[in-house]
């Protein structure tokens, strides 16, 4: 009898939290944890290196087939390699995140990642976080959540988060905000695999919750759920 996995499909726009609140579901449930933004970053990273436009789809789709994006947790963090290299801490820069949104609405890109995905899910417990998690690459998830904030404070959150890192690079909350409020124009256009809720996803909107109950709401959710106490 082959062994019953659990999934947790977090779907939700840009700044809403979901990485945050996805790796500490992840340490508290003793899951494996999939950031399916870091690997589209990693093949923006590589784009960025091969000089491609954004607008270019035909060069981005051509070079997607010769990038390898992998997964590997060597001290119990994730790690994201490209080409065999550690790019784990290239992957937030503004450009690489610029790229990513833009050159993941191609069909080539999103085909070049769509199996590893599904393959971590059909050998571990995971909890995956993305776009188009529960509508495209989980639709069979356990449970699925829409996570979301308003603009206004999804800016703020990435405002302090870049201050806090030392990467502001003189950027304003106005222009963050309208960067975030583009970027969700954006997505939830795009021709290939838009950003929308799942019919059966659960909306959870952040915007007053703190990270601690945003996550015991998920970890609740999956309980009831699934009739099983986690």
């Amino acid at each position: 009898m082959s062994e019953i996995h659990y999934s947790i499909a977090l779907d939700g726009p840009a700044g809403a939290g979901k990485s945050t609140v996805a790796k500490a579901i992840a340490e508290k449930l003793s899951w494996v944890y999939v950031d399916t933004g870091a690997m589209y970053r990693a093949l923006a990273l590589y784009f960025i290196e091969k000089e491609l436009a954004p607008e270019d789809e035909a060069g981005i789709s051509e070079a997607a087939a010769g990038a390898e994006v992998s997964i590997s947790y060597p001290d119990g963090t994730q790690h994201v390699l490209l080409n065999g290299e550690d790019v784990t801490g290239k992957l937030r820069e503004e450009t690489v995140s610029a790229m990513a949104s833009k050159s993941s609405q191609y069909a080539a890109v999103r085909a070049r990642l769509l199996s590893l995905q599904r393959e971590l899910a059909r050998t571990a417990d995971v909890i995956m976080d993305g776009r188009d998690i529960g509508t495209v690459v989980l639709p069979e998830a356990t449970l699925k959540v829409f996570l979301t904030a308003s603009p206004r404070i999804r800016a703020e959150r990435r405002y302090e988060q870049l201050r806090q890192q030392g990467k502001l690079q003189g950027a304003t909350l106005s222009e963050i905000e309208a960067e975030i409020r583009d970027r969700d124009h954006r997505d939830s256009n795009r021709e290939n695999a838009p950003l929308r809720q799942a019919e059966d996803a659960i909306l959870l909107d952040s915007t007053s919750l703190t990270e601690e109950e945003v996550v015991l709401r998920i970890v609740e959710a999956l309980s009831r759920k699934t009739g099983k106490q986690f």
